[in-house]
């Protein structure tokens, strides 16, 4: 059967989770967003989701994608979906929309449109029609309008799955249940309750940390107890399917149930506990937790080991935010007298609050709580891990403009990730110097190997000499702050680079040792980069719609690559079917790293050369030679005085030789690719007279680099008449001494 196409929504920051969760319901993972996860699956699958999922807000399928620059083509891009495989006349409906950067920008008025065009196509059909429902609606559609394209999906959810449905009271500012269940995962509670160790939760609110321990220890469907999914009055529901789900999540909550972890909630409140004793019942689990009044000096541990978690009262539960730093350590207090040897996950709205418990943070997870950004602090309590206690130090300082960097960021790679997961992209430009004040370049890396994990390479553009110092360091350190937040990825793995204005072969120099390569994948192929030890990584993310056309029209092709670097553009003529490459570099290191490439892509590498050689000596002993090829790439570097040879190249300058030349190893209808980086770079066609040189530089930037048009240019040359160019490019070898 073909998958289905679908979407889950969560919360933010949690996307690795849910990835994890749909991986193991079966899934395929298509595109990672910020606030959500495209993946393929059957309707198994789906169903799972919506069962299974404890970290998921919505589980929707993707019905299609569209063109909508104005209402009338909404209407007419929703009544060619066929209606009757999703809604019955019968049925009610609601349409929910989101717009954003559209001419369609009322989100109202696009729902009416796509209802109307329902509701028309089935009564044309029928003579009957669906009503409208917006309290229970039988069946939910969901709109998405984005820069003018629509997706339109069914929810199969129906409400938010984190409405678990047993929540009968709730505190001030309660935690959904499914960022409470992200927030245990973060924590390790799993492993922590697989070893034997028990959960409390001292400050329980309503009890939603508990009742998603438990379940969570004990193999309970979160979903179990919901009254109705959205898919359930869906006209391509398949009962047959579903139920024995169910009757499979029954089976594994009776066995995980014989065999659950003691799970205690307490409050210094009466009401809390009330609420939590309320929603435990709800959910049938009082007699496996236990709720009680106890303030928080007074806490033991249940037992010898666990996991203690809590969602101390900030933001509207607390009136009064001076009370915080003494609350935190009353609870460092509590943790370092009775609790060695416990594990202890606390939600603090700042992270320096982490400080007041005079003990070692081991990790932080950043989240977010309606409308505030927290931050899970996490702590290992053993004794060589405590500290004094100790007064929480000045917040760094940020530069004023910072949030508008960070917003820009976090647009930014919206936006883009949705563009590389439709294009297969997994490495990518997420900014470059957009906010003039904040000048770097940042790209982003998904490594395949030797684990999945997003990376991010910052290169920051050196100041000029007349920015003040002092400034310039402020705004690099408070960009560096707020990047792990804006872009949900770990400090770890972010590497941060100075590029000064490089001549020749400076940006090849070697910055670091750390010699740690990580493997990414594009367009078929397999390349190994390296983040760390150099400016550049081994993969020009610029040129990647060129080394994509070279894949495409290299089958049964000679190709050759002048100045091969890491041999990437050779791995996709190898990978387009070429019958022969020639890379050509003077560098060992970069031939070496070129010949891993290779093997990552291929057994056989007997057709393939690797050729460590000046490229200009090596072009006029290929003339000598009336060697041919049928494609050529020709990628200089703008200027370069290597050490390894007394020839100086300087593109401009030499540009007219060195394509003469190429051309003249042409085979009748090849063709020559040159690209330089040089931003001042002007073709001489007055001395390349006799050669078609196509400038297809708008067809080699893709959509990271639309903000840097000049970041490289590039040519598509023939020649006109190939006898007549192959001589004059031997005189001019034999004339400039190539």
């Amino acid at each position: 059967m073909t998958p289905l196409e679908l979407f889950a929504t969560h919360p933010l920051g949690f996307s690795d989770l849910i990835e994890q969760e749909l991986v193991g319901f079966g899934a395929t993972i298509t595109m990672r967003g910020v606030a959500g996860v495209g993946f393929e699956g059957s309707l198994e699958c789906a169903y799972r989701a919506c069962l299974w999922s404890r970290v998921a807000n919505r589980i929707l399928l993707r019905l299609d994608e569209f063109a909508a620059p104005d209402a009338d083509a909404l209407y007419r891009g929703a009544r060619r979906i066929d209606w009757s495989d999703h809604v019955a006349s019968t049925t009610s409906i609601a349409i929910g929309c989101t717009t954003t950067k559209s001419q369609v920008n009322h989100s109202l008025f696009a729902a009416q449109r796509v209802k109307d065009a329902i509701v028309d196509q089935m009564r044309d059909a029928t003579g009957a029609r669906p009503n409208v429902d917006l309290e229970a609606p039988d069946v939910r559609v969901n709109v998405h309008i984005e820069r003018d394209r629509a997706t339109i999906a069914i929810d199969l959810s129906g409400d938010s799955l984190h409405r678990r449905g047993y929540r009968r009271a709730q505190g001030v500012a309660p935690l959904k249940e499914n960022l409470a269940a992200g927030l245990l995962l973060r924590a390790g509670w799993p492993g922590i309750a697989a070893d034997g160790g028990a959960l409390l939760d001292p400050m329980c609110g309503s009890g939603t940390f508990a009742i998603e321990g438990l379940m969570m220890a004990a193999d309970i469907a979160p979903n179990l107890a919901r009254e109705r999914f959205g898919f359930e009055r869906w006209q391509s529901h398949v009962p047959e399917r579903w139920t024995p789900l169910v009757a499979e999540a029954r089976e594994r909550r009776s066995a995980g149930l014989a065999h659950a972890p003691i799970v205690r909630a307490s409050d210094a409140d009466p009401r809390a506990v009330a609420a939590t004793r309320a929603n435990v019942a709800a959910a049938g689990f009082t007699d496996y937790i236990d709720a009680e009044r106890c303030a928080l000096a007074d806490v033991e541990p249940p037992a010898a080991r666990g996991l203690l978690i809590c969602n101390p009262p900030y933001g509207e539960r607390l009136s009064d935010t001076s009370e915080l730093p003494a609350l935190f350590e009353s609870l460092g207090a509590v943790l370092r007298q009775r609790f060695d040897g416990w594990r202890a996950s606390v939600l603090a709205p700042d992270a320096e609050l982490g400080f007041r418990t005079g003990l070692r943070v081991a990790k932080r997870n950043s989240a977010r709580n309606g409308a505030l950004d927290v931050v899970l602090l996490t702590f290992d309590v053993a004794a060589d891990r405590v500290l004094p206690p100790q007064p929480s130090p000045r917040a760094p300082r940020l530069d004023e403009h910072v949030g508008d960097f960070a917003n820009r960021v976090r647009k930014n790679a919206k936006r883009l990730s949705r563009w590389a997961q439709r294009r297969g992209v997994t490495c990518y430009r997420v900014y470059d110097s957009d906010l003039p004040d904040y000048a770097f370049a940042i790209d982003e890396y998904r490594s395949a190997e030797p684990t999945p994990q997003r990376w991010l390479h910052v290169q920051e553009y050196a100041p000029p000499a007349d920015v003040d110092a002092d400034r310039a360091q402020l705004r690099r350190e408070s960009a560096l702050a707020v990047l792990p937040d804006a872009l949900d990825i770990a400090p770890e793995c972010i590497v941060v680079k100075t590029r000064a204005r490089q001549r020749g072969r400076a940006q090849y120099e070697k910055l670091d040792d750390v010699r740690q390569f990580v493997r990414v994948d594009e367009g078929g192929c397999r390349f190994w980069v390296n983040l760390h030890d150099r400016l550049d990584t081994g993969l020009f993310l610029d040129h990647r719609p060129l080394r994509l056309r070279i894949q495409r029209e290299s089958a049964g092709k000679r190709f050759l690559n002048l100045f091969a670097h890491t041999g990437t553009a050779t791995v996709h003529a190898l990978r387009g079917g070429a019958s022969a490459t020639a890379s050509v570099d003077l560098s060992n290191t970069y031939l070496e790293w070129a010949l891993r490439n290779l093997k990552l892509n291929a057994d056989d590498l007997g057709a393939h050369r690797l050729i460590r050689a000046d490229c200009r000596e090596w072009l006029a002993a290929a003339c000598a030679r009336r060697e041919r090829f049928d494609l050529i790439l020709l990628d200089p570097p703008s200027f370069s005085n290597s050490k390894s040879t007394d020839l100086v190249l300087d593109v401009q300058r030499d540009h007219v030789e060195l394509i003469r030349t190429c051309v003249g190893l042409l085979a009748p209808d090849g063709v020559l690719y040159f690209s330089t980086n040089l931003r001042t770079f002007r073709l001489d066609e007055g001395a390349l007279g006799g050669l078609e040189c196509a400038n297809i530089t708008p067809d080699t930037i893709d959509e990271d680099f639309r903000r840097s048009p000049r970041v490289h240019q590039c040519w598509r040359i023939r020649g006109t008449n190939d006898r007549k160019s192959r001589e004059e490019a031997s005189t001019t070898t034999r004339r400039r001494g190539f």
